[in-house]
């Protein structure tokens, strides 16, 4: 299979792609019942070309990038721009490469072809080179043909794959993990690892070096399952029953080189410096154990080509003496001397920040924040959001953030939170407002409102301050009532307290009258479009302490409530004759809603009544025309009402008929019918009805071929 070793970009963009073109149905990946044993654990240092100079995986086994032309770890000659010339970065460096390629080919039993794709590839998110767009992904991918609908179980070493055939017959899958640039961890969430190399027991050996020869296929060894094979089975689509195995190899195509270099991480590097210009600079570095990292001379800061100290963990630090000054952006340059080629890492040289002291006086409104540099030349110390420091507290800071970050001006930065100190925050004061039922009459329930009260509010008290002396009920609620025997103005206060204070009472005044009947008004009759909504109103009624409606007559309606001076209801719609028909029972009821409201008090009760009449609406222009060749209606007309209503035309002197048709009035107030049949017979005439009350009976129909 080595010469059929595929390599296939990923589309820009992707952080996470199950792709499963139209009718596809790949499910999630089925686990085998083995625990998984293994995977990729530890991402390099970045190496020159902004990739991972290698991934690592729970076998301790390092694989880099295979970017050279290497014979046994090649790049695709088609994904470097001048393939006649060296490889270099950025200027003739391929689109994709590989840490691992990995792949099996499998003749199933029909004579079908399927592949299977197991690589840790790097490539660029735009598709070209560009810095900034690296990344690293895991992928599987799976293909092969098949009839429509059929399922399959693909097992192979990193896993179980359940998949149906597309509608255009093919089994296809790729699952790419990894895919965010500059975000090279995500491909250890991938299912490749442990990764594959040849099986050591099997002859020939794998070239020193590599994981083997990607034109020689041969048994693995890696597999997280113990899967080390390609497996294909046919499943029953409903089941999931094995109804026959297709195909199985052992085989497979790998390519890989083991990293010999460590590369080197440059972390931070930081100095000190008097005012004489002379200090230390720390130098912080990440490599692999036991590397020869060391720092780049700089003569004109007084250091030379030296040494860091490095533990077991793979830390490296160095701490070397400079005769400053030192320019903002000046670099401190790494390098691990072990490797082959050498790889170089920069970084600028920064100062240390320190905060000493952040404050903030919620009660003043100030900030006050000391700090000091590593660099004792004085650079500027700047806090975030507020300006230099200057020796005095930033004023009128109203909301501070909740952590304070002072940045130096030769590169240094510190972050610490904010504690405040101050007055702590309660509710403001609440405000007090009330209102009350005036006037009002003897033997009458009398409303103390405080509802429209604002604030934290805990507790109300009502106080009767002036008047014939009452009950008060409720009179640690918002609402308080009372009933008055005696004529009188009368006098209440309100007090409400809360967590914020207590506010001045507030005070109402309550006229209370003699007892007198009252007087309904339920108010003027109206004329409204039916559909629409109508606003009784019984507001004018005199005296009145209840209200309570009831329909006398008409279409029934609802009302939105029957004890309010102003209840609601919509108009019912003209109902319309039902299709097919015909519809004896079907009567057309254009009579008003007439209503009644009741007022009461302690002195009595009176009604009065109120008529909502429908909008009158006609019909004009009717044409109505029966065509005998093709047995078809055609019928038009306009309504004097633009209302959104529907027309149904009935055959037949009235509505009790059979129903043609049913059409919807458009913007102008115009419709239009057009149906085939019924056939009229002898009937010669057409009647029609609107939802909204227009009526045409008996209509001369038009026969015409």
């Amino acid at each position: 299979m080595g010469s059929k070793l595929r390599r296939m970009a990923i589309a820009a963009g992707v952080a996470l792609a199950v792709v499963a073109p139209l009718a596809t149905a790949a499910s999630a990946v089925v686990v085998t019942s083995a625990p998984r044993v293994g995977k990729l654990v530890q991402v390099g240092p970045i190496a020159e070309h902004g990739f991972p100079a290698w991934y690592r995986d729970s076998n301790n086994v390092r694989l880099e990038a295979c970017v050279t032309e290497d014979p046994l770890c090649p790049v695709l000659l088609s994904e470097v721009p001048t393939p006649d010339a060296p490889i270099s970065y950025p200027g003739n460096f391929p689109g994709e490469f590989f840490y691992q390629l990995a792949g099996a080919v499998v003749t199933l039993t029909n004579g079908v072809t399927a592949t299977i794709g197991m690589d840790l590839e790097g490539a660029w998110a735009t598709g070209q080179v560009v810095e900034g767009d690296q990344m690293v992904f895991g992928r599987v991918r799976i293909r092969f043909d098949a009839p429509t609908g059929q399922r399959f179980r693909i097992t192979h070493p990193y896993g179980v794959d359940d998949l149906v055939s597309d509608d255009r017959g093919r089994v296809t899958m790729t699952e790419d993990i990894g895919t965010t640039p500059g975000a090279f961890g995500g491909a250890l969430n991938s299912r490749i690892g442990p990764f594959l190399k040849w099986d050591p027991t099997v002859a020939p050996a794998a070239p020193t070096g590599y994981t083997g020869n990607p034109g020689v296929d041969h048994q693995v060894v890696g597999s997280p399952y113990e899967t080390n094979f390609v497996r294909i089975e046919q499943l029953n689509p409903t089941t999931g029953v094995v109804i026959s195995q297709l195909g199985f190899t052992d085989l497979f195509a790998i390519q890989g080189r083991y990293a010999v270099n460590a590369g080197v991480d440059l972390n931070q590097a930081n100095y000190s410096l008097g005012v004489d210009h002379k200090g230390v600079l720390e130098v912080y570095a990440t490599s692999e154990p036991g590397q020869a990292i060391e720092i780049v001379g700089n003569p004109a800061l007084g250091y030379r080509n030296t040494r860091l100290r490095g533990d077991s963990h793979g830390r490296y630090y160095g701490r070397f003496p400079i005769n400053g000054p030192i320019a903002p952006g000046t670099a401190v340059e790494v390098i691990n001397a072990g490797d082959r080629p050498v790889p170089h890492k920069t970084k600028a040289m920064t100062d240390v920040v320190t905060i000493n002291e952040v404050s903030y006086d919620a009660d003043a409104r100030s900030l006050t924040v000391r700090a000091s540099s590593s660099d004792k030349s004085g650079p500027a110390l700047t806090v975030t959001g507020f300006g230099l420091i200057s020796g005095s507290p930033f004023a009128g800071v109203i909301a501070p953030p909740g952590t304070i970050t002072v940045t130096s001006a030769a590169g240094g930065t510190s972050t610490v939170a904010l504690v405040g100190t101050g007055q702590v925050f309660l509710p403001g004061i609440p405000v007090a407002a009330a209102t009350a039922d005036t006037p009002a009459i003897v033997g009458q329930n009398v409303k103390l409102d405080a509802t429209g009260s604002t604030g934290q509010i805990d507790s109300y008290t009502w106080v009767q301050t002036s008047g014939p002396a009452v009950t008060l009920a409720n009179a640690s609620t918002p609402q308080a009532t009372f009933v008055a025997t005696l004529p009188g103005t009368y006098g209440f206060t309100l007090t409400v307290a809360g967590p914020g204070g207590t506010p001045a009472p507030v005070t109402v005044t309550v006229i209370v009258t003699g007892a007198t009947a009252p007087r309904a008004d339920a108010g003027t009759d109206q004329t409204v479009v039916r559909g629409r909504v109508v606003t009784l109103d019984a507001s004018r009624s005199t005296a009145a302490e209840t209200y309570s409606w009831r329909q006398v007559s008409g279409p029934a309606v609802t009302l939105s409530s029957g004890t309010v001076a102003k209840p609601t209801f919509s108009y019912p719609a003209q109902l319309l004759p039902a299709a097919p028909g015909p519809n004896v029972a079907f009567v057309f009821d254009n009579n008003p809603v007439v209503l009644e409201v009741t007022v009461r008090n302690p002195a009595g009760v009176s009604m009065a009544r109120t008529t909502v009449r429908p909008q009158a609406d006609a019909f004009t222009g009717l044409t109505v025309r029966y065509r005998t060749g093709n047995n078809e209606w055609r019928i038009a007309g306009n309504t004097t009402l633009l209302a959104g209503q529907r027309v149904t035309a009935v055959l037949g002197p009235n509505l009790n008929g059979r129903v043609i048709g049913t059409a919807a009035v458009d913007a102008t107030g115009a419709f239009s019918i057009r149906v085939t049949g019924p056939v009229p017979g002898a009937i010669t005439t057409v009647s029609l009805v609107s939802t909204t009350g227009a009526r045409q009976p008996a209509f001369a129909v038009t026969v015409t071929n």
